[in-house]
């Protein structure tokens, strides 16, 4: 995420501690096997959280979704959303009952193995409890059916995520928790999954989605666009945009599909120029970074309120930029297109474990932009080091352990984060770390990680002793007194 809105503490606090909050019997840990309770059966209530340190009450414990099929359909006029989730999932323990994630909306129907499930709400938790008890290793189908008027969630730190009624459709944005808002799911980025996704809106508008466009249909004056995402996906990544779009399609020289959706309102020759510089960006990123994670990429342009959304996020294999941002300022600046394609395989494809290891998604794509400057004859990327080490509130906290919610998309994650990768460059030299950039993504291709991962693979990478460096740039409070 590159987040642009202040702070706003107080309102933080209160909407962490109301949205967030964590239930009773949650293990600590950052998988989607947390704590249990037991119920004195022999059999055990899947945790409703993952115990995650700055977001304890997202995602739920007891299972690993595999597979999401969401069939939605939605109204612009009414703003109603009907949708059937469809969940895939193997059971990590007995379940006697298991939770999934979901704020607002009437749900009328679950249903477990094809066999109703009873159900209980409190709060974002939706807790089901199937017919017979799930063993562990089980693999088990959930369906959901719900409908009702999705709204936004105010995270804490002030900016707002979730489904956004537009004034020709919505568009859904999920960073930290917001996909709860438009289908039930395990929402953290621990639990990834493939995804088939079925929007029908009226005819004349369009549904965009991850992945690629598998097929549509039309009937009785709505038309349903399904878009397919084979590789695994986490819930904040996920994303729908329904309304008008100019579609554009095309290949890269290496022959990776495009999908480029663009409000007319928020088109210009500017913004042209910059999204044709797609195939560019990835050929250079690819040099550097390694093969693209994959099978298709783009970009999505929507036509939002400033007051609705000022940051862009990297919404997998399709990035989203607000179409309405402040007056002369670019609909979509090229660092900015160069930071979230970066992000298809820092964050998307290798996807942190827990939140507080978000500098690993933001740090490389901060040094990404470094090097895209240099590249293009801008700042060289000692120049962008030094102002980034002279930039105060890059030393407000060590990136590596962000003190609360409200501090993952702050200043220290990503120009620290990306001060260091400036240090390891110096320290590592320009061989090992080219290596470093290319056989990070590929050890880790659309999986989990952390940042002990991330330190303990740089250290295989060099001879030297990249303690003292992890140590003072990393994890250490006082700003050095030199870069």
């Amino acid at each position: 995420m590159r987040a642009l809105t202040p702070l706003r503490a107080a309102l933080s606090l209160l909407l962490a501690c109301c949205l967030l909050s964590c239930s009773g019997g949650v293990g600590a840990g950052g998988g989607s096997g947390g704590g249990t309770r037991s119920d004195g059966g022999g059999s055990d209530a899947g945790a409703p959280g993952v115990g995650d340190r700055l977001f304890p009450g997202a995602g739920n414990g007891g299972y690993d979704v595999t597979h999401y099929g969401l069939d939605l359909g939605y109204d612009p006029a009414s703003g109603r959303l009907t949708g059937t989730a469809v969940i895939s999932a193997t059971a990590t323990r007995p379940l006697h009952s298991f939770n999934l994630d979901l704020a607002g909306l009437t749900v009328t129907r679950v249903t477990v193995g094809g066999r109703t499930a009873a159900t209980r709400r409190a709060g974002t938790e939706l807790t089901v409890l199937p017919s017979q008890v799930l063993v562990s290793g089980a693999r088990f189908e959930t369906t959901v059916v719900y409908a009702g008027v999705p709204h936004t969630l105010t995270d804490p730190d002030g900016s707002s995520e979730g489904w956004f009624r537009t004034d020709d459709g919505a568009l859904a944005l999920g960073e930290p928790v917001g996909s709860m808002t438009w289908f039930p799911g395990n929402d953290h980025p621990s639990d990834k999954a493939a995804y088939d996704v079925t929007v029908t809106v009226p005819d004349g508008l369009t549904a965009v989605s991850n992945g690629e466009l598998a097929g549509t249909s039309s009937a009785g004056g709505r038309t349903s666009f399904h878009w397919h995402s084979a590789e695994p996906m986490a819930t904040y990544l996920a994303t729908v945009a329904i309304g008008h779009f100019d579609v554009t399609r095309s290949r890269t020289s290496g022959g990776l599909p495009l999908y480029v959706a663009v409000d007319p309102r928020s088109d210009d020759p500017t913004t042209a120029a910059t999204l044709r510089r797609i195939p560019e960006i990835l050929d250079w990123e690819i040099g550097l970074f390694g093969p693209y994670p994959f099978t298709s990429a783009g970009a999505i342009v929507d036509h939002l309120k400033q007051d609705q959304v000022d940051y862009s996020l990297e919404t997998q294999t399709k990035p989203v930029f607000p179409g309405d941002q402040a007056p002369d300022a670019p609909v979509v600046p090229v660092d900015t297109l160069v930071h979230e394609l970066s992000h298809q395989w820092f964050g998307d494809s290798v996807t942190p474990a827990r939140w507080q290891d978000m500098w690993l998604n933001e740090g490389f794509a901060s040094y990404a932009e470094w090097l895209w400057k240099e590249h293009e004859g801008g700042p060289s990327l000692d120049d962008s080091a030094n102002a980034a080490f002279g930039y105060t509130p890059n030393w407000d906290f060590p990136p590596a352990t962000p003190p609360s919610a409200d501090q993952i998309s702050a200043s220290p994650v990503y120009g620290r984060g990306a001060l260091v990768l400036y240090e390891l460059h110096r320290t590592m030299g320009d061989a090992a770390f080219t290596t470093l950039l290319r056989t990070w993504p590929a050890a880790h291709r659309h999986a989990n990680a952390t940042t002990t991962d991330f330190t303990s693979f740089a250290q295989h990478l060099t001879p030297h002793d990249l303690t003292p460096l992890f140590t003072t740039w990393l994890y250490g409070k006082a700003k050095p007194s030199h870069l």
